[in-house]
This record gives C-alpha cells, structure tokens and sequence, in this order.
C-alpha cells in the first residue's frame, strides 16, 4: 500500500493535537509538529529558535513583521547569511520538509499549513478539528492549569495567529474553510476519541488503509 499522510488544522483548546497523536499512535506511523521545525533548521543550517519565532504566526518584531507583509513578495527575499532571513524563504524550508515527509513515509502532520503544502495530492486526507469556545476554554484551563480569562486569551490571540498565517501563505485562503479539508469534525459533539474512530473510517472508505493496520490505544479525554 501507499505512503498516506494526514493533515490537521485545528482551534486552541479543540484536542485536534491529541487527536493528531492519537491516530497516529493507532496507525502505527509518526505524527509531526514542532518536530518540522527541527527538520528545517537542519535543512537549512539555521537556528531552530528562528522558526519557533514564525511558528503558525508572523513574526511580530518591532512592527517589521507588518512592515515585511506590505512588500510585494519579489522584494521580501533577505539572505540566510544575512541577521534576519524573510518568513517567506522559512516557510518555503518547512514546506519542502512537509513535502519530503509525505514522499518517504506514511505520517500524520500538524499544522504549518499542510493541507495547503500538499494540495491535490490523492494520498493526503486533510482534518479540521473545531469546537465551541466554551469547550476550549474548560480543556485549555484543564490542561495548562490557568485561569479562564487566560485561556480565553489564549485561545484568541493562537487562533488569530493561524488564521493570519494561512491566510498569508494560501494567498488569501482562509483557515477554517470547510473546502479546503476532507473532513470538519466538532470534537465536543462527535467526542475526542470517536473522533480518532471517525477518521480512521473514513481512511478505509478511501482505501488508505485496511482495517486491520488500526492497534487502538487507551481511551483519550
């Protein structure tokens, strides 16, 4: 059978990421976030702290970030030997380690725009993973153990985030989009786990795996 890969977009506080790590834990194949980043500072020979400053976010310093998304893209290009190297060329370094993973193996990714990277590719299943904020709210509290105006701002100020970023590098796309994923799951409604159960059928019915490639693990919350 073929390589598959599986992309999630996901709200703060929806359990998309346990979700992600759940169904690739059941698959028996790796689940990448924040691990890209490690793979493209390695690419590129730069800091990894550089990408952790543009993860799913623009970069915010001193309003240059602002100042970088107002110029035409042409004259956005800075060297890497430069101080600062453009969010642009940092995005273009993940997105050829996204599409390197997904010619090499089997693997769930989350984040970074994937669905975007690897659009029209007929082994790739793109998730969305939302959630009303009330419920965000109680799993983000539960889970980073802060208090509810902090995990409502939290919440805005993440999603803001992705949102921005993709609409940046989709050019003009928007995050939450039900076009531009397979599947859009509300994992309060549907249930965390049953959400790892839906997709995984969903799998089989698009003959990407076979029933008997699922090792179902502990119960998530």
């Amino acid at each position: 059978m073929e390589n598959f890969v599986i992309t999630f977009a996901r709200g703060f506080g929806t359990g998309g990421k346990a979700i992600a790590s759940q169904l690739a834990k059941e698959l028996g194949i790796h689940c990448y976030e924040n691990r890209i980043l490690t793979l493209a500072s390695q690419l590129s020979g730069l800091d990894e702290n550089i990408f952790q400053e543009v993860n799913e976010k623009m970069r915010e310093t001193s309003g240059f970030s602002s100042f970088l998304r107002g110029l035409p893209r042409s004259r956005r290009y800075i060297s890497r030997n430069e101080k600062f190297v453009s969010d642009d060329k940092l995005f273009e370094y993940q997105s050829e380690i996204i599409k390197d993973l997904a010619e090499k193996e089997s693997c769930v990714i989350v984040g970074k725009c994937a669905d975007y990277v690897l659009k029209g590719k007929p082994n790739v299943v793109s998730i969305y993973i939302e959630a009303p904020r009330a419920f965000c709210v109680n799993r983000t509290m539960e889970n980073m153990g802060v208090t509810e105006e902090v995990a409502n701002a939290t919440i805005e100020r993440t999603d803001k985030f992705r949102a921005d970023y993709y609409e940046y590098y989709t050019h003009g796309n928007y995050w939450t989009n039900p076009v531009n994923y397979d599947m859009t799951l509300n994992s309060e409604r549907v249930g965390v786990q049953n959400c790892v159960k839906t997709i995984e059928q969903y799998l089989i019915i698009k003959e990407l795996i076979t029933p008997d490639m699922i090792h179902p693990a502990g119960e998530l919350k």
